[in-house]
């Protein structure tokens, strides 16, 4: 239950992502470009839980599943 759990968690974060940067990125690009760069950017996320491509995508993951065994069950 814990996993599908935090895969839920990742979801809502991963959507999230996507729509802060829709709602940013459509004031400077036309809508199709904002909604497809929204998408790039919430499947970087969820897929990799690596956020923005970072070298240290090990150190993410271990601070977000820290986080959520701190505040789930």
């Amino acid at each position: 239950m814990s996993d599908r759990l935090h895969q839920i968690v990742d979801l809502l974060v991963a959507a999230v992502i996507a729509g802060t940067s829709t709602f940013i990125w459509s004031y400077v690009l036309p809508t199709g470009l904002a909604l497809t760069l929204a998408g790039m950017f919430a499947a970087m996320y969820y897929f990799s839980r690596n956020p923005w491509g970072s070298p240290r995508g090990e150190a993410y993951n271990e601070w977000i599943d820290d986080l959520y065994d701190r505040f789930l069950p």
